[in-house]
């Protein structure tokens, strides 16, 4: 049998394609019946958000590339751009025809039964439009602005991924079409809402935004449910009004639109200032060029064709949408207040036994390492973990990587508090999170002015890492210094509906690795020799190459072999040869991958022992996590990086061994077997880049991971009311100088 060219690029999948498949689960959660109804219109919208991303940043990449004549795709399997675009747009077309059929042939009319109501322009009654009609007047027509187009009027730049209305217009007495736009007010509610009933129900009490309640002696009125609320979208009764937009003039039509701009840029690598290079390129975004129209499929084709030249797009760039566009307003629908039996139920994260037990933090780190999973375990742990350190005057210093936070962080606020206090505080901000720019920038600068030391990091490189250190004179007066490392950034908000791990510690080689860590990153510093830490780009591919080829030796030599790994994308051909090289030589190997990956399992000679799933369900799996047999003695690492090019090469990333046996059970008996069971909400993944969902075998037992997770986190808290916590390792003594702080931007090495 000849050697297989594990670099043919058949043997890899396309990145954009894996991705559409990735948003294709996505819109099974929303098209399943067995998901509730609320949930399943959630899921319609990330779907939506989805898609806006991928046009802003892939596929509007992609655009520049043919324009460029670029002929040569990039990764494993070389698809030229060109085509790669041909496949993407006959991909969502097909995608986008699912969703709405779904959508108003199913769910709509399920959620109507339930008192739900979206009611159109065709289904409004009299009483609706006279209600709408003073609204108009009194909210919405003072902040409209006509924008008409002409040899005197432009062509007006449209706003990213906001919805307009074109207008056909006709003077009278004149044949000559004109056209206009109304571009419709992002700052208001998608919604309106029209008509409320709470007459008999346990929430009447919620308060919920009624313009005006309905005339309940009316006949015209839809009879509601006990607990019901009748909405109408703002572009249909900005529509319903152009008349009093355009007086005088005769209305020929008026169809709603969405551009959809490329939003991907780069910052120079001789850049002397980021913080204004970030600015300025957050500024052009808004001007970038379109990369997407939507158009309602009853416009006419001229119309479309006036548009295309308007935004100079080809007619392969328009998607024709039957109903509403933009379905992220439907975020809006899904925040209404009430309709508990239309969500999934409500939870709250657990409290962790070991922090609910000590009388500190600080206590409770120096027994034992902990571990915490995220969001079935709270993440008021990490803000806790924070805050007390700005509180307590033993603490010298804080040092913490910031990549995306909420919009009003209490850990930005304690590192706020900590400076007012003179500590040294000192945040990595990545201003170059994608689309998370302009509140890093803010943040910064509030940082700034409370004394805290703000370090841009790297030019070329993400700082994507997320680790907090603190520095405390403990009261046997040793100066010891505390970690957190984890999965997941200090964003309380999203640690509620992704899936992350996080490890507090205090053991001496942990502590002065992440002291190097922070030193490289803002200051003037050479590699280290790192004890624990195995960090990118310097060492984590290469590392990770040596692990999967160790596992190839040990199968080759008879020893026990085998690797397992939870990551949200596989990109990085050479991590993909290495894992074919494995399969090759008798490793199996499991991987639940959530999103992207070019990897292709279950292809004889190459890749047959190689499995990898997908769980999609209630939260974003965002946890990364390997494990290698090692002939029998196994290692489990845990970190911020994925299994991709940008993750490995260029970002600075982190992950971290999981050494204590407790913990190291529990990563590898909890979440990755559960994960990798997981015969619910699980898709598998086809040697020709399709999924099929995992069945679930006879005799074998039904596995929901994230139910199991749940349900792991409630007995543990029941647990952590009576047991006592233990002490599994001894309290650790290294001492540490107080480090010196930068506050500089610096270019990457």
């Amino acid at each position: 049998m000849s050697a297989v060219n594990l670099d043919d690029p058949s043997l890899y999948i396309n990145r954009e394609l894996s991705w559409l498949e990735f948003n294709r689960r996505v819109l099974e959660e929303a098209q399943d019946p067995g998901v509730p109804l609320l949930e399943r219109l959630k899921f319609h919208a990330i779907f939506g958000s989805n898609l806006d991303e991928f046009y802003m940043v892939r596929v509007g990449g992609l655009q520049q590339k043919v324009q460029a004549g670029i002929a040569r795709g990039s990764g494993g399997d070389k698809m030229p751009p060109h085509v790669q675009l041909a496949k993407i747009n006959e991909t969502v077309k097909s995608l986008v025809e699912s969703q709405y059929a779904s959508l108003l042939n199913d769910l709509l009319p399920a959620l109507r039964d339930k008192g739900i109501v979206i009611r159109r322009i065709p289904d409004l009654t009299e009483a609706d439009r006279k209600q709408l009609k003073d609204v108009f007047r009194d909210q919405f027509f003072p902040v409209l602005t006509p924008l008409a187009i002409d040899q005197g009027h432009p062509f007006p730049h449209l706003l990213n991924k906001s919805l307009n209305i074109a207008v056909t217009l006709r003077r009278p007495d004149d044949a000559e079409p004109l056209y206009a736009v109304v571009q419709v007010p992002g700052m208001l509610a998608r919604f309106v809402t029209l008509q409320v009933n709470r007459t008999a129900s346990s929430e009447s009490s919620t308060t919920i935004p009624v313009l005006r309640e309905p005339d309940p002696t009316s006949s015209q009125e839809l009879r509601l449910p006990d607990y019901g609320i009748v909405l109408s979208p703002l572009e249909d009764v900005i529509r319903l009004h152009l008349d009093e937009l355009f007086p005088g003039m005769e209305l020929a039509g008026a169809h709603v639109f969405r551009v959809t701009r490329d939003s991907e840029f780069e910052i120079d690598d001789e850049v002397d200032d980021l913080l204004r290079a970030i600015e300025d390129s957050v500024k052009k975004r808004r001007r970038g060029h379109a990369s997407r129209l939507e158009i309602e499929a009853g416009a006419p084709a001229e119309l479309e064709g006036f548009l295309i030249s308007a935004l100079d797009l080809h007619p392969e760039d328009v998607v024709r949408v039957p109903s509403l566009l933009d379905l992220t307003g439907l975020f809006q629908i899904y925040g209404l207040p009430g309709f508990a039996e239309l969500r999934d139920p409500p939870f709250v994260p657990t409290p962790v036994r070991e922090f609910a037990q000590a009388t500190t933090p600080w206590t409770a780190i120096r027994a034992k390492d902990i571990l915490v999973h995220h969001p079935y375990e709270s993440f008021k742990h990490v803000v806790d973990f924070i805050e007390a350190a700005a509180a307590d005057d033993r603490v010298q210093a804080i040092k913490q990587t910031l990549y995306r936070t909420s919009s009003d962080s209490p850990v930005v606020r304690a590192l706020q508090r900590a400076a007012d206090r003179g500590k040294q505080v000192t945040a990595v901000i990545e201003l170059k999170a994608r689309l998370d720019e302009e509140r890093n920038i803010l943040w910064a600068r509030e940082l700034e002015k409370a004394g805290v030391h703000v370090v841009f990091g790297f030019v070329g490189l993400k700082t994507h890492c997320k680790v907090a250190l603190v520095v405390r004179r403990d009261e046997d007066n040793q100066l010891r210094r505390y970690v957190h490392l984890g999965t997941g950034n200090y964003n309380p908000t999203t640690a509620r509906t992704y899936t992350d791990l996080g490890i507090f510690t205090c053991n001496p080689d942990f502590a002065a690795d992440v002291a190097l860590l922070f030193n490289y990153l803002t200051g003037y510093a050479a590699l280290p020799q790192w004890k624990k830490l195995i960090v990118a780009p310097s060492r984590l591919m290469d590392f990770m190459l040596e692990k999967i080829g160790q596992e190839a030796a040990n199968a080759k030599a008879g020893k026990k072999a085998g690797i397992r790994a939870k990551v949200n994308g596989i990109l990085e051909p050479a991590i993909v040869k290495a894992l074919y090289l494995a399969s090759q030589a008798g490793v199996k190997i499991d991987l639940a991958c959530r999103g992207v990956c070019a990897l292709r399992p279950g292809i004889p000679g190459v890749s047959e022992t190689i499995r990898v799933t997908s769980v999609v369900d209630r939260f974003l799996e965002h946890s990364r996590v390997f494990y290698f047999e090692n002939d029998g003695d196994p290692e489990v690492y845990v970190g911020s990086a994925d299994w991709m090019d940008r993750n490995l090469t260029r970002r600075v990333e982190v992950v971290f061994p999981i050494e204590q046996a407790d913990l190291k059970a529990r990563v590898i008996d909890e979440v990755l077997k559960t994960t990798l069971a997981d015969n619910q909400k699980s898709r598998l993944l086809l040697p020709d880049g399709s999924y099929r969902r995992v069945e679930v075998k006879t005799g074998e037992e039904p596995v929901r991971s994230q139910a199991r997770f749940l349900e792991m986190a409630k007995k543990s808290a029941d647990r952590a009311l009576t047991a006592p916590a233990t002490s599994s390792q001894p309290v650790p003594t290294s001492a540490t100088s107080k480090p010196k702080l930068a506050s500089r931007t610096r270019k990457a090495k």
